[in-house]
């Protein structure tokens, strides 16, 4: 509650600060995937601030009061959406901003939120979309056209250049869909259980056979009846492995693998111990591609 006074102690006396002439505008990313996507975009003109960095979960994060200031200051915001960013609603608000939400660029394709069977009941944790939209590259390529035409609105005058990057983002991003689609093809059909939902897109885009996840919200205690429903499919040998976290706990990973011939792997959807910049999003594809195919091409 003081935390939440003295935000809003900040918003009240925040005034937003002026870029200088020519200057390129400030921009704010709320997560390391789409900052990375806007730096790609922006290289050679300006860097953009990211909001959120480090192993720190987007679903349980609260503004500081510093986090005000950057909002506050920066001419362009790029959000996923208020699925993904609830903390930011208010905050924008309050500080009479707008964001551009990604979620809803023109060609990202938005995949629902599963429910029912070993991905869970709770319809308040949710949506009715999954949010981890940057996860199919054919998004990431929408999401960077949408960035791209933000920045040549704000800041035209260094339009040439932000038109360039956003074609050798593009063919980028093209490639790597072609070369991640080629690595999981051998371990398409293999079931497997993540630790929260925010795989869709991605296992959509290249087919692979997720059955279920560990959580339903990862910021949340598993119940006993849920980890006995988990821990006998695992034992009923119907998952190859279970894909942990780096930002949760792995105790409960440890509990349902205990006693099974199930392996345990690590998958992380935000990057959360690479370098922020334009070289962030490929390496964290890529990551997960080289996490499933380890865990998942082992013969049981």
């Amino acid at each position: 509650m003081k935390l939440r006074r003295q935000f809003s102690a900040l918003v009240a006396i925040l005034v937003c600060a002026a870029a200088p002439a020519g200057a390129a505008p400030k921009v704010l990313a709320t997560l390391k995937p789409i900052h990375s996507l806007t730096a790609s975009v922006m290289q050679g003109v300006a860097e953009p601030e990211l909001l959120i960095g480090g192993a720190i979960s987007a679903h349980s994060y609260e503004l500081k009061p510093s986090d005000a200031r950057k909002i506050s200051e920066a001419a362009l915001v790029f959000e996923i959406g208020p699925d993904m960013e609830t903390y930011l609603t208010g905050a924008l608000s309050a500080l009479g901003r707008r964001a551009v939400v990604l979620e809803r660029a023109p060609g990202v394709r938005l995949q629902p939120a599963r429910r029912g069977g070993l991905w869970g009941e709770d319809e308040h944790e949710q949506g009715p979309a999954d949010p981890h939209i940057w996860l199919d590259p054919r998004n990431a390529i929408a999401m960077t056209h949408a960035i791209a035409a933000a920045l040549v609105r704000q800041d035209p005058a260094d339009a040439s250049a932000y038109r360039r990057n956003e074609a050798a983002t593009v063919t980028m991003l093209e490639g790597l869909d072609r070369e991640l689609a080629a690595e999981l093809a051998p371990v398409r059909e293999r079931p497997y259980l993540v630790f929260h939902d925010a795989y869709h897109y991605f296992e959509a885009r290249y087919g692979l056979h997720a059955v279920g996840a560990i959580t339903v919200s990862p910021d949340r205690p598993v119940g006993a009846r849920r980890v006995a429903e988990l821990r006998d499919a695992v034992s009923r040998g119907r998952v190859v492995c279970l894909f942990r976290e780096p930002q949760f706990p792995p105790k409960l990973i440890a509990t349902l693998d205990e006693g099974t011939r199930a392996r345990v792997g690590v998958l992380d959807p935000l990057g959360a111990d690479l370098q922020p910049g334009p070289a962030l999003y490929p390496r964290l594809m890529r990551n997960l591609a080289q996490s499933l195919t380890a865990c998942l091409g082992k013969n049981r």
